[in-house]
């Protein structure tokens, strides 16, 4: 007669219990080692190793209750009693003996206490291609095995070990169907990951940047939610693209540093202390931090409906930055610089009516008033609509730059590759970097230097700054009167102390 397996009187005992582990409810699942059961436990659940209590825990969420057929949380979560359970093992893929000691006992094992095993999917990556794959993980097993190689395009990856399939709805309904007497599949990270791709894709298109792909998959779900949330109110609102771009990146990197705890439930003083951390740690600027406060006052007060959330933290002081200004020689080298017409054309415009770059890629064919000489700039920064001048100088340009074109622009003045799309803000910024370096000015200067130039020489020129306000479209006065700090005018005709001094006295 032969001998029983070693295997056949083994039992495995689970025992689990609520806890509140960092101010999240969850359960705590104790059980000797066993290298099987962990990696079952890994593959059903969200189950996250404590150092304070040695021990896996899991979320006490609805997904994890079903998955471990435990009762459903009422009202609190210490109303779940301690509960055990006794398992036997599963050898050759046959069950011996199976005992449960509870009637909402946790089959958390049951990979290797029931007939049909677990197939995990996760989404792979592949970072040379960005190719998407189905991973397809699980025990190893004949009949599954047999099985899954049926499969039309399935492969098996031998560097990682796994067999996987193209990312597509066609290729899962195939898996799940040859394994559906076989097999249970565990789809959590897979619906996870395409939620996420999805959220992604909306927030991309939405704000117009590829770096919100890289947050959105750092995020829980409810933080993503609060992501989505808050851009969705911000596009109700009539927010400009700029600010719903700059809000959802700075709400979207809070999100990323507070990981799995919900923004919905912090404190004040926690939000505090994340600025101070930005402050001390990250060593932003005042600027940078003021944008952020700005971006978690709209999540929290706007979003969330926390009224006077922020009132107790203090906001740094701004480094008043005076603009920087290119001198008559300076600009006419800089105009010079590039041989191609549109290029020259782009720096023409910007400083001859202080144009913002956004402004001046936007300009549309219909926005030029020949006779009039004027240009009209539509829903610029502020959603303000105003009228500048057209120089006869700058008009000549542009009929020139029109006339020699090879592709006439349709819609633009300045289109990019794409006919009828704009010229893109790098592009332009690039021009007028390459035409700096070109000209040989050595100054710390940008695109939107050409626009501090104009307004200061004509403040030099002696017009009234209320009047260069309006042209330059600022709400408040404040900020036109910056430019008169820079006045080369004034600065020239007040002597220092210093030349009375050492004055020749006759």
């Amino acid at each position: 007669m032969a001998k029983p397996c070693k295997l056949y009187n083994l039992k495995i005992i689970i025992k689990y219990k609520p806890i509140l582990h960092k101010g999240q409810k969850r359960i705590l699942v104790l059980f000797e080692y066993n290298s099987k059961t962990i990696t079952t436990l890994r593959q059903k659940t969200d189950a996250r190793w404590s150092k304070t209590h040695c021990a896996w825990h899991i979320a006490d969420n609805a997904f994890n209750r079903e998955k471990c057929k435990l009762p459903m949380a009422e009202d609190n979560i210490t109303t779940l009693a301690l509960e055990k359970i006794e398992f036997n093992i599963i050898v050759d893929d046959k069950l011996i003996q199976k005992k449960v000691l509870a009637d909402n006992a946790l089959p958390i094992i049951d990979k290797i206490t029931t007939e049909k095993q677990i197939i995990t999917l996760k989404v792979i990556t592949i970072p040379a291609n960005k190719e998407e794959r189905i991973g397809i993980f699980f025990v190893s097993n004949k009949i599954i095995l047999k099985a899954i190689k049926k499969i039309k395009n399935i492969l098996w990856c031998d560097n990682y070990k796994y067999w996987y399939l193209p990312c597509k709805k066609e290729h899962y309904e195939a898996l799940a169907n040859a394994v559906v007497d076989i097999a249970t599949i565990n789809k959590f990270a897979l619906s996870d990951y395409l939620t996420k791709r999805q959220a992604a894709k909306t927030l991309q298109q939405i704000a117009g940047t590829k770096e919100t792909e890289k947050i959105v998959y750092k995020l829980n779900s409810n933080n993503l939610q609060l992501l989505t949330r808050s851009v969705e109110l911000m596009q109700l609102m009539a927010y400009s693209k700029s600010t719903i771009r700059t809000y959802k990146n700075e709400i979207g990197l809070y999100l990323q540093i507070i990981k799995n705890n919900n923004a919905d439930i912090l404190t004040t003083e926690d939000v505090r202390r994340y600025i101070h951390y930005c402050i001390a740690t990250l060593k932003l600027s005042e600027n940078t931090i003021h944008s952020r406060l700005n971006a978690l006052k709209f999540l929290y007060e706007q979003v969330l409906r926390r009224e006077k959330f922020f009132v107790e933290i203090p906001r740094p002081k701004k480094h008043l930055q005076l603009p920087k200004v290119l001198g008559e020689t300076e600009l006419r080298r800089l105009f010079a610089a590039p041989t191609n017409l549109k290029h020259k054309a782009i720096l023409f415009i910007a400083y001859s009516a202080g144009l913002r770059v956004s402004e001046v890629i936007n300009l549309r064919l219909q926005d030029i008033d020949r006779e009039r000489e004027q240009l009209f700039l539509y829903c610029s920064k502020g959603k303000k609509d105003r009228y500048v001048r057209l120089s006869p100088i700058v008009l000549d340009v542009l009929e020139q730059y029109y006339k020699l074109s090879i592709v006439k622009p349709k819609n633009y003045l300045f289109e990019g590759l794409v006919q009828g799309e704009p010229y893109s803000i790098r592009s332009a910024q690039k021009i007028f970097s390459d035409a700096k370096i070109k000209a040989g000015i050595s100054k710390s200067v940008s695109f939107h230097s050409l626009r501090h130039s104009f307004a200061t020489h004509l403040l030099e020129k002696g017009v009234d700054v209320v009047f260069i306000q309006d042209i330059l479209g600022h709400f408040d006065l404040k900020t036109t009167q910056r430019y008169l700090h820079v006045r080369r005018d004034i600065l020239v005709n007040i002597e220092s102390p210093i030349e009375d001094l050492y004055r020749i006295k006759k």
